[in-house]
């Protein structure tokens, strides 16, 4: 009788990172498709009541949080500013 291949099971990512801390090739487990990601930085942000009740309106009505609304806000603001720059 033929032998039919096994799947393998996928290699958890705490053995991965194990596996490099003992200094092992690890390249197999990636295919080098992703992009970096920068770390996340956390800052305190004070807002006064009326703005965070607009920003609590906004969230509500887009159904999304509060933080998602003022990262994508900053990015608007961020790129257009940069776009200003650019364009002198």
């Amino acid at each position: 009788m033929p032998k039919t291949a096994r799947k393998q099971r996928p290699v958890s990512a705490d053995k991965i990172a194990a596996m490099a801390e003992r200094g092992e090739d690890i390249s197999r487990f990636f295919s080098g498709n992703g992009k970096m990601m920068q770390p996340i930085q956390r800052v305190n942000v004070d807002f006064t009541a009326p703005m965070l009740k607009e920003l609590d309106d906004e969230a509500s009505a887009l159904n999304i949080s509060r933080q998602a609304v003022i990262k994508t806000l900053l990015r608007q603001a961020l790129d257009r500013q940069r776009l200003a720059r650019r364009a002198r």
